[in-house]
C-alpha cells in the first residue's frame, strides 16, 4: 500500500513538472550570467598534470606517515627490535617509493 502510494506520487510530481513548464529554455536564458559580462571563453582553467602528480605524491606519503603513528603504541605492546624492524622496514619502503618517483621524474619541475 506504501509502495504505491509513493510511486503514484512521483508519477504525479513528475507528470505536473512537465504540464506546468511555463519558461521556455532558451540560449539566453541558459547562458550563466555575472555582473552584466557574457562569457567569452571558456570557464575551466588549464590544470598542470605534474601538479596534480606532485598533489598525488604528497597525499600518497602523507597517509603512508600516518600509518606510521600507531608504531608509537606498539613500543608499549612489543618488544624493541619488534618495533625497530617494523619502522625501519616501513620507512624503507617509503623511500623506495620516493626514489621511484626521483627516478621517473615526477618530482622534477624543471619540465
Amino acid at each position: 500500500m506504501g509502495m504505491t502510494a509513493m510511486i503514484i506520487t512521483t508519477v504525479m510530481i513528475l507528470l505536473l513538472n512537465i504540464i506546468s513548464k511555463k519558461a521556455i529554455s532558451d540560449r539566453e536564458k541558459a547562458s550563466p550570467f555575472e555582473c552584466g559580462f557574457d562569457p567569452k571563453n571558456n570557464a575551466r582553467m588549464p590544470f598542470s598534470v605534474h601538479f596534480f602528480l606532485i598533489a598525488i605524491i604528497f597525499v600518497i606519503f602523507d597517509i603512508e606517515l600516518t600509518l606510521l603513528l600507531p608504531l608509537i603504541m606498539i613500543k608499549e605492546i612489543s618488544s624493541p627490535l619488534v618495533l625497530m624492524s617494523c619502522s625501519v622496514s616501513f620507512i624503507v619502503i617509503i623511500l623506495y617509493g620516493l626514489v621511484h618517483e626521483m627516478k621517473q621524474g615526477s618530482l622534477d619541475w624543471s619540465n
